[in-house]
């Protein structure tokens, strides 16, 4: 059975929008969901997009947390190829001591886009560095002071200032879409974030994987919690929710897979965004609250995955963002829950 429900915000900037509309509905979908009864809010980070207009998930991260009282508040992600890892620990640090706890962080790898130019981490660090940026950061939230000697990082002895509060009760999560990015969380014990693009079974290969990996490094896997991302959408029945993801997700998806802008020659995404938008479709809970509670349910007993995020912004409409999160929280999670 799930246990723990978040929602997942993407900023995403649809057709006829401006960036402080997509901003706003973000917001306004966090608090949302906190009376909604969401045990978390998770912002991502995008850089020169449509797809979602969020560069810091830590500053959004930040601004929920102060719009919120109870709710935990995470990153999925804080893109770590193109941050200071200890930089990244220093903001992680100060907002768990300001919220009392709340913060969480997600870290991920990134992708091979034109961001590694413009913030002068370069494709190494991406390729081969970020097992290196992923201890250095891990490090520094252990403090109390942290030092490097490695390939892309070196530095003299310093203080974490302020300390971490929580950690490390509440670990690093990694979004993971390969097999080494799985591989490097499982040696280091922490939780993976599975991504929305893939289907329940993918989810369990890339489990039984983190668990192969984790025991070869002397960790225990059921000690960890991973994270399952999903598209959620709640109408009165599956062809109304369909209809209205049909009618904004493919325009949405078209901006955003044409804006991401390789760093070398390597091709860019080529989904096909109606295709796409009806694969998302197809795995995920959209349709009415019943058909919502059973694919949840359904999903959970495949993966073994009990931390659900969704993203529930699909409709690009704030009305109806917020209606679907009203919903879920109302007619789905107590169903779960109990």
């Amino acid at each position: 059975m799930v246990a723990r429900f978040g929602v997942f915000l993407l900023a995403g900037r649809f057709p006829g929008q401006d960036d402080g509309a997509a901003l706003r509905r973000s917001v306004d979908a966090a608090s949302c969901a906190e009376a909604a009864g969401f045990d978390d809010v998770w912002i991502a980070e995008h850089h020169f997009m449509p797809y979602g207009v969020c560069p810091s998930a830590i500053t959004f991260a930040a601004h929920v947390l102060g719009r919120t009282g109870a709710i935990a508040v995470g990153t999925a992600v804080s893109v770590l190829s193109t941050a200071h890892p200890v930089a990244l620990a220093e903001q992680a640090a100060l907002l768990d001591q300001v919220s009392g706890g709340r913060f969480r962080l997600g870290v991920g790898r990134g992708g091979p886009w034109v961001d590694l130019e413009v913030f002068g981490t370069g494709l190494d660090r991406y390729e081969r560095g970020f097992g290196e940026s992923l201890d250095l950061l891990l490090a520094a939230l252990a403090g109390p002071t942290v030092t490097a000697s490695g390939e892309h990082f070196a530095f003299r002895e310093v203080p974490i200032v302020p300390a971490p509060l929580s950690v490390p009760h509440t670990p690093v999560v990694v979004a993971c879409t390969s097999s080494a990015t799985v591989e490097l969380a499982a040696a280091r014990g922490l939780p993976m974030l599975l991504g929305m693009h893939i289907s329940d079974q993918e989810k369990v290969a890339m489990v039984r994987h983190y668990a192969r990996a984790a025991t070869a490094a002397g960790r225990d896997p059921a000690a960890v919690e991973h994270v399952s991302a999903v598209l959620a959408h709640v109408a009165d029945d599956r062809e109304q929710a369909v209809r209205e993801l049909r009618a904004a997700m493919p325009g949405w998806l078209a901006a955003g897979l044409t804006a991401h802008t390789p760093v070398d020659g390597r091709p860019g995404p080529t989904r096909d965004p109606v295709a796409y938008t009806d694969l998302l479709c197809s795995l995920h809970p959209v349709g009415s609250p019943e058909l919502c509670v059973a694919r949840l349910r359904e999903s959970a007993e495949r993966t073994g995955i009990d931390h659900v995020i969704m993203m529930v912004e699909g409709s690009g409409s704030r009305d109806r963002t917020l209606a679907t999160i009203a919903r879920l929280g109302a007619q789905v999670l107590p169903a779960l829950r109990d």
